[in-house]
C-alpha cells in the first residue's frame, strides 16, 4: 500500500477513449494510444490492500490484485508482471475484454468508485510485452506424453500453454483457417487488435506448442483417431450453438445470426476481403438482443456506415447504481452502462427512435414483414413488462433491411460429429458433462471452457483451461504443481 490516503485524495480516473468522430473512420482501439501509463500509478494507489480482498474472489483467475496494485505504484513492473503472470496467461486479453468482475468486488466500491483493476492489469501486460519482459518458457525436460486441444479460444490456448510448460507435446485443432476462436473473428477490432492474439500465439510456439489450423475434429479428423493418437485430448470448442428467434418472417432474407455478421467484418480487417458481403452500409440495421455481442454488431454497423442503428435490450433499463437489496456488494451488479459502441451510437444519434445510445429498453420482438420479393423491411416490437408479458398499446414499428441476432449461445455445435463420434454425454441444455476432475463420460476426454460450463466470460475460460490443464497433468502423470483455479461446478458470486 504505497499511498495509505490514495483512496481518498485520488479520484477514479480511466483510461480515456479517443473521440468518437475519429475513431468511427477507422477500427483501431477505441483508446488514446500512450494515455493509459501517465495516469496508472496514481489509479493504483488507491487499492486500500484490503485485509480481506474480495477482488480475489470476484475474480474466478484469483488474480493477486492488491499485490500487483502496489508494485505498480511503485513502478515496478517486472515484479508487477511475474505476480500477474502467476495467475493469468493472457492478461493483455482480459485488460480489454473482460467486464471486470473483481471491479464490482473491491471494497472501495462499497460507498466509492472501484479501483481501475481493468485498466492497471491492461497496462501491467503491455508494459511487460513493451519492456521484455514475457520471454517464451519452454519446459527444461519433455514428458514423453501426449496432448491434443480441441479449440484455439481463451480456454483451450491456456490449456495448451500449461500442458506444454509442465513438458507435455500439445497439439491445438482450430477449425479455422486461423488462431483464436471467437477472439480472432467474433471479437471486433475496435475491441482488441489482433496483434495482441499474434504476439502470444508466436510466444506459445516459441515455448513449443504446435497449432493445426482448418482442421474440424470429426470431419478432417475422425475424433476416435485424434483419442488414440493422443494420450489425452481436452475439448474446448465453445459455445458456438447460437439462440434462434421463433417469430413470423425469420424466413426473410436479410436476417442474420450476429455470428454470420461479424466473422466478414474481421476478415475485412485482415485483409482477406476488401468489403464484407454483410455490410451494413447505407442500411437500416436492428440488433435484437442487448449483450456484449450485440454491442460488438453495434459498433461494426457504425463504422461500416449504416444509415440507422437500433438495438432491442428485452430487460427494462436499470439503474445507474448498484441495487443493494437484490444484488448487493460484492456481487456483479446489472447496471446501465455505457460501452464504446453505445457511446458512439449515442453521440452520432444512429438510432432516433431510441431515447439514447441506440438501445430500446423493455422490447420484445413481434415479427419481421418483407417487401413482397422475400427481403425483411420491417420489424414489429412490443414494449414489456418485468414479466416479459406484452403491453397493451405499446407496439410499434421500425425500418429493418438488415436484422442481426444476438441472444447468446446454447452449448457446442454438434454439426462437425466430434460429440457424436465420441458418445459424450450431454447436459439436459447440450454442454459436455464431467466429473469433478474435469474428465468426461470417455477415458482420456477432458472438457473445458464454454462447451462445457456454458456461454460465460473470457475469465472463466481462461480458468477453466488452467483448471483442466492441472487435471489433465494429474491424470498423465499421477500428481500435478500446475495451478486450478476453480473447479468445474464453481459459479460466479451471487446472492
Amino acid at each position: 500500500m504505497a499511498d495509505p490516503k490514495g483512496f481518498m485524495t485520488t479520484p477514479r480516473r480511466e483510461w480515456p477513449r479517443r473521440p468518437v468522430g475519429e475513431r468511427v473512420r477507422d477500427w483501431n482501439e477505441v483508446y488514446v494510444p500512450g494515455a493509459l501509463l501517465p495516469i496508472v500509478s496514481a489509479q493504483a494507489d488507491r487499492c486500500m490492500d484490503c485485509g480481506v480482498p474480495f477482488c480475489h474472489d470476484a475474480c474466478p483467475l484469483g488474480n493477486l490484485i492488491p499485490e500487483w496494485n502496489d508494485l505498480v505504484s511503485r513502478e515496478d513492473w517486472r515484479a508487477a508482471s511475474d505476480r500477474l503472470h502467476a495467475t493469468n496467461n493472457f492478461p493483455e486479453f482480459t485488460g480489454r475484454l473482460c467486464p471486470a468482475p473483481c471491479e464490482a468486488g473491491c471494497v472501495l466500491a462499497i460507498n466509492q468508485p472501484a479501483v481501475t483493476i481493468k485498466n492497471v492489469e491492461c497496462a501491467i501486460a503491455d508494459r511487460a510485452w513493451e519492456d521484455g519482459l514475457t520471454p517464451p518458457r519452454p519446459p527444461e525436460r519433455l514428458s514423453g506424453r501426449t496432448v491434443a486441444v480441441i479449440g484455439s479460444g481463451p480456454a483451450g490456448l491456456a490449456a495448451a500453454q500449461q500442458l506444454t510448460r509442465a513438458g507435455h507435446t500439445v497439439a491445438v485443432y482450430e477449425r479455422d483457417d486461423r488462431l483464436g476462436g471467437l477472439m480472432r473473428y467474433g471479437i471486433p477490432e475496435f475491441k482488441m487488435e489482433k496483434r495482441h492474439l499474434e504476439r502470444r500465439l508466436e510466444q506459445m510456439r516459441a515455448e513449443g506448442t504446435k497449432f493445426r489450423t482448418s482442421t474440424v475434429v470429426g470431419r478432417d479428423v475422425g475424433a476416435a483417431e485424434l483419442c488414440a493418437r493422443y494420450d489425452a485430448v481436452v475439448i474446448a470448442t465453445g459455445a458456438t450453438a447460437w439462440r434462434e428467434l421463433d417469430v413470423p418472417g425469420r424466413e426473410l432474407a436479410g436476417i442474420h445470426q450476429a455470428m454470420e455478421y461479424l466473422p466478414p467484418a474481421n476478415r475485412v480487417c485482415e485483409g482477406d476481403i476488401e468489403v464484407s458481403p454483410l455490410s451494413a452500409a447505407g442500411r437500416h440495421v436492428v440488433i435484437v438482443g442487448g449483450g456484449d455481442t450485440g454491442a460488438d454488431c453495434l459498433g461494426t454497423a457504425v463504422r461500416q456506415g449504416a444509415a440507422s442503428v437500433t438495438q432491442l435490450d428485452i430487460y427494462a433499463r436499470p439503474g445507474a447504481e448498484r441495487d443493494e437489496d437484490s444484488e448487493p456488494w460484492p456481487t456483479y451488479p446489472k447496471m446501465y452502462r455505457l460501452s464504446a459502441a453505445h457511446e458512439e451510437a449515442g453521440e452520432l444519434r444512429t438510432a432516433p427512435a431510441a431515447d439514447a445510445d441506440a438501445r430500446l429498453f423493455a422490447a420484445s420482438t413481434l415479427r419481421f414483414s418483407g417487401d413482397g420479393l422475400g427481403r425483411v423491411r420491417e420489424l414489429q416490437l412490443t414494449g414489456v413488462d418485468a414479466g416479459r408479458r406484452p403491453v397493451p398499446g405499446a407496439e410499434r414499428v421500425l425500418p429493418a433491411d438488415l436484422v442481426l441476432l444476438a441472444l447468446g449461445f446454447l452449448g457446442p455445435d454438434r454439426k462437425d460429429g466430434l460429440i457424436d463420434q465420441l458418445g459424450l454425454d450431454l447436459a439436459p441444455r447440450g454442454t459436455i458433462t464431467r466429473d469433478a476432475g474435469f474428465a468426461t463420460n470417455v477415458a482420456g476426454v477432458f472438457a473445458a471452457g464454454d462447451a462445457a460450463r456454458g456461454q460465460s466470460l473470457i475469465v472463466w475460460a481462461i480458468a477453466e483451461g488452467r483448471a483442466v490443464a492441472a487435471a489433465v497433468d494429474r491424470y498423465l502423470t499421477g500428481s500435478s504443481r500446475l495451478p486450478a483455479p476453480i473447479g468445474p461446478y464453481d459459479r460466479p458470486m451471487v446472492v
